[in-house]
């Protein structure tokens, strides 16, 4: 007897961002798998796979979006049914990586809360996680399970070259994200300022920081603050106040994650930026001011999940521009205008 063995993809979704799943799937020429949540009268949460899993490559798409805690335990126990069910391989998609800002001890006696939440989806039962622009590189190192780090950087450059092309200065807001900077830099072929700042330790967990200096020309110019995300936007408003103040004729802002937390909506719709660029890999409210403009990541999270499944490389989708230093041959061969298969559909799996 001859035994034939095929591989079959599924992909779920938990609740913090279906629009953004069924457009992943809509990419993948696929439909979203049939799973229930639902909450038990005390909170608690019920899942329920409604098909059978077994063998199966399984993707569960989860962002940690607010509420973040209630997102986190969707997700592991959508990975744990899975587990139970004999899937094959089980991969946990994590547009946004809840609690990564807090990955190391910046206070005596702080958890490390990152590195729990990378325990938790291990002893749950993924076997690998993709997640787009960690806050910071070294939340791979908490897993001791492949990590796949997407980027939106390709995406949002793009929507700044068509829109914004002229006289642009790429603006890091802080010293950890000149990496960031610099790809834009080169992606634009634009020069590169560098705001130095401090952060107050007292009320850490919301205190804006404070602008210090900048280093670079800016006077003139339409600067771009790119970051990784914009939480209450306070030290957004900050940076630009800054440049503002040293002459800067017109600022934007591009960030991968809207977090938006209390009324950051409403300050950036008041402030002086003229736009702000992210990606819908949180769930946003309807409708938006107009100058914060959403470019979906939809595309490459949907290449990558292709990549995985077929065991292709993934950093080939990025050529290089998910990995934390910045590759020799990027650095060789100037600005970059079109990306390979990211903005392309991906084809059925």
């Amino acid at each position: 007897m001859e035994i034939g063995i095929k591989k079959r993809a599924t992909i779920y979704s938990g609740t913090s961002n279906l629009p953004l799943a069924q457009e992943i799937t809509d990419h993948l020429g696929m439909a979203l798998g049939d799973v229930t949540i639902s909450r038990f009268a005390s909170g608690e949460i019920y899942v329920r796979f409604q098909e059978s899993a077994r063998g199966t490559d399984a993707f569960v798409i989860q962002t940690h979006s607010a509420p973040v805690n209630e997102m986190i335990m969707e997700q592991l126990l959508m990975i744990d049914a899975l587990k139970r069910a004999s899937a094959k391989r089980i991969n946990a998609v994590i547009p946004f990586y809840g609690y990564a800002r807090q990955d190391r001890k910046s206070l005596a006696r702080e958890p490390i809360s990152a590195r729990l939440v990378a325990d938790l989806l291990q002893v749950a039962g993924a076997d690998r996680v993709l997640s787009v622009d960690l806050h910071s590189g070294q939340i791979q190192g908490f897993f001791d399970i492949p990590v796949d780090h997407l980027t939106a950087l390709p995406i949002l450059a793009e929507y700044v070259e068509e829109h914004h092309r002229d006289n642009v200065v790429v603006v890091a807001p802080d010293a950890g994200r000149v990496r960031v900077a610099e790809k834009y830099s080169l992606h634009l072929d634009a020069p590169l300022a560098l705001m130095r700042k401090r952060r107050m330790p007292e009320g850490k967990g919301g205190a804006p920081a404070e602008v210090l200096d900048i280093v670079g020309d800016v006077a003139g110019k339409r600067c771009l603050v790119v970051d990784d995300m914009i939480d209450t936007g306070g030290t957004l408003m900050s940076a630009v106040n800054h440049l503002i103040r040293q002459g800067a004729s017109e600022v934007l802002a591009a960030a991968t994650h809207a977090v938006f937390s209390g009324d950051a909506i409403q300050r950036i719709a008041e402030s002086a930026l003229s736009e702000v660029i992210v990606t819908n890999s949180m769930p946003l409210p309807s409708p938006l001011p107009d100058k914060i403009k959403v470019v979906s990541i939809a595309p490459i999270v949907a290449s990558t999940i292709q990549a995985v499944f077929e065991d292709e490389s993934v950093s080939e989708i990025f050529q290089g521009e998910n990995q934390e230093a910045i590759p020799p041959e990027i650095r060789k061969r100037g600005p970059k205008k079109k990306k390979k298969d990211a903005d392309q559909p991906a084809a059925a799996i």
